[in-house]
């Protein structure tokens, strides 16, 4: 059935032509109402009712939903249409823009993946002695608590929980799997009269917990650590922050859902071969160190990893991609908005990339404010880091004119000038921009003042992985171009080889993760496609001769789809037979640093090493001093050789 699009103009505050937007979606289209969530709210229990609804109205979604409960049907959609579009000082055409949002929010939604956690509410509590104390007597009733004293003087007389002296080692893990390493550790003896007695010390104690709160106002215990599930920290001396770790952790017990964030694929990744690491482009971007080495590719823990996405944006090959939502997802999204915008009537549109934050900020200017201009439509990513490159060319060469992007206070912004960058080197200067800035007004005076240049001539939206995608987008917003240059350590470019070093020993062929390099069965032949090559760097660190380069770019030419011969030499004879075997100037080299060797002064054996393998082991046999033959042969024993020698016969 049909999806209808329910609207609303909000007490009149925004326009919104119903018929037009209709002509182009394909789909019912509501007559807009005026107060859908209140006198009008029967309207929308018919809607639901009904069902296949969608509202466009996201500041009520908590009322849609309870209206929904109670007539005991599923809940609708709902999208933010007014904030984003219909509030604002733009005095165009609002048509475009509106369609485009409806049609993005009618895209099915990519189901979630996540795992249980569960949390039996075991809490270590570090800190100060006169603030841990008072966090675990308000914590004691709903958690199970120990509290960890490195001063045996503060250890308390009451038992309500309890409490271990000793100096943290170290801590690992996350939210409901915590591991800790105390040394000097001491426990109470209950029993007798006075002060507790503590057991002897002992080195490290290994204990679990669920969760971890942290007040000792120092270095915290993990790397991004407010990115740490289970990990509460807080300065002992702010009041209000201790007070809200302890009221998160008496909450943090049950069962809940950690999402997947990334997925992975080992046979892609190319962090290492034969011991020889190659990309590490991920492990040096991951905040939290979620991503660790595993032989010859990396593993994601995913109770560490909080989903920022870097990653996937970093990623040469699509050995780790987001998922939450797919990477294909967030294409159709841009290209369906691309799409839409100009099927309704509009020209060269703005993307504008935003998280959570930045929604905040649209909604902000838009209520006191001069909210978006009409051609500017904004894309919100759960994990704005996922938004990497190959996602900013694919939008210009959908159409969009420029692509703008917001980054929020948890962006990595190392990680995310970096993809700009390289995005901006494969389409072009001023199309790819980061706005940071966290004033709403500030933010609309940006996007109005801003010169909009025109889109691609011929948009396009090309399908298949990250790579596939950025090298259509180039081709489709440079189609005279051959080459692009790009910035060092680019995931895109060629293989440079120093012919006089390199000596064809094909070592680097063998561990080439991508199969961009190769070589010809049939001759003495290093072949490469420059289309595969990840320029992870594991077949220069792999070179005996120091003879391989890189060079980043992006060919666009049909040439880096096919393999080209990168260094060749002359096949060498065999002087026996005549085979083709091995490379002349190898075999030359060889036979003349051994002629004056001493175990090579026979002209005959020097001779051998210019043989194939078949022409060397037969002379060799047939040869004197044959190294296969054994000695001569024992005489076989009969039955009457030992009766000729006993004493008897």
């Amino acid at each position: 059935m049909a999806k209808r699009l329910i609207t609303c103009d909000c007490l009149g505050s925004q326009a919104i032509d119903a018929n037009a937007m209709s002509h182009t979606l394909g789909l019912e289209v509501i007559t807009p109402c005026t107060a859908l969530c209140t006198t009008q709210i029967d309207l929308a229990a018919a809607a639901l009712t009904q069902g296949d609804a969608v509202f466009s109205c996201a500041q009520e979604t908590r009322v849609f939903e309870a209206l929904a409960e109670e007539l005991g049907v599923d809940p609708a959609p709902t999208f933010d249409l007014r904030d984003r579009a219909g509030w604002t000082a733009d005095e165009g055409s609002l048509v475009p823009k509106m369609t485009a949002l409806a049609a993005e929010a009618l895209l099915p939604a990519s189901p979630s993946k996540s795992l249980d956690v569960i949390s039996e509410g075991l809490c270590l509590i570090i800190g100060k002695a006169d603030i841990a104390l008072q966090t675990a007597e308000s914590l004691k009733d709903h958690l199970g608590v120990t509290l960890l004293l490195e001063d045996a003087d503060n250890v308390p007389d009451s038992r309500g929980f309890d409490v271990i002296v000793g100096k943290l080692r170290r801590a690992s893990g996350a939210f409901g799997q915590f591991k800790v390493t105390i040394d000097a550790l001491q426990m109470i003896e209950p029993g007798g009269r006075g002060a507790f007695d503590l057991t002897p010390p002992r080195q490290g104690g290994v204990s679990q917990c669920d969760i971890l709160i942290d007040l000792r106002g120092e270095t915290p215990l993990f790397p991004a650590h407010e990115k740490r599930d289970g990990y509460l920290r807080a300065d002992p001396n702010h009041a209000p922050a201790v007070a809200a770790a302890t009221l998160a952790a008496s909450h943090m017990v049950g069962t809940f859902e950690k999402p997947l964030y990334v997925k992975t694929n080992d046979l892609l990744c190319a962090h290492s071969r034969a011991e020889q690491t190659g990309c590490t482009r991920c492990i040096d971007l991951c905040p939290t160190g979620a991503i660790v080495p595993d032989g010859e590719h990396v593993t994601v823990d995913p109770m560490i990893c909080a989903g920022c996405g870097a990653c996937s944006a970093v990623c040469p090959s699509g050995a780790i991609s987001y998922d939450a939502p797919p990477v294909d997802m967030v294409f159709r999204r841009v290209q369906t908005l691309a799409k839409t915008f100009m099927d309704a009537g509009g020209h060269a549109p703005r993307l504008l990339v935003v998280n959570a934050h930045g929604s905040e900020m649209i909604s902000l200017s838009a209520r006191h404010g001069r909210g978006l201009p009409a051609d500017v439509i904004p894309l919100e990513m759960s994990a704005l880091n996922a938004f990497g490159h190959a996602e900013a060319v694919a939008a210009l060469a959908a159409g969009f004119a420029t692509v703008t992007i917001l980054p929020g206070p948890s962006t990595d912004m190392d990680a995310l000038g970096a993809q700009v960058a390289l995005a901006t080197a494969l389409s072009g200067p001023e199309q790819i921009n980061i706005l940071n800035s966290s004033d709403p007004d500030a933010m609309s005076d940006a996007l109005y003042a801003a010169e909009v240049p025109e889109p691609v001539k011929t948009p396009m939206r090309p399908m298949g992985s990250r790579r596939q995608i950025t090298r259509q987008s180039a081709r489709a917003l440079h189609p005279q171009a051959e080459t692009l240059p790009l910035p060092e350590g680019a995931p895109y470019g060629a293989v440079l080889i120093n012919k006089d070093s390199c000596t064809l020993c094909l070592s680097c062929v063998s561990l080439c993760p991508s199969g961009a390099l190769a070589d010809n069965p049939d001759l003495p032949q290093l072949r490469f496609q420059e289309d595969a090559c990840l320029q992870c760097g594991i077949c220069a660190s792999v070179c005996p001769e120091d003879a391989i380069g890189y060079e980043p770019r992006l060919n666009l030419t049909d040439i880096a789809l096919g393999q080209e011969v990168l260094n060749e030499e002359e096949p060498f004879a065999c002087v026996e037979c005549g085979e083709l075997f091995g490379v002349k100037s190898t075999i030359d080299r060889i036979t003349d640093k051994l002629k004056d060797h001493a175990m090579f002064s026979d002209p005959g054996k020097l001779r051998m090493i210019q043989m194939c393998d078949n022409c060397r082991i037969d002379v060799q046999y047939h040869a004197e001093d044959n190294p296969f033959q054994g000695g001569k042969r024992p005489k076989v024993r009969t039955s009457e050789d030992y009766f000729n020698k006993r004493r008897d016969n």
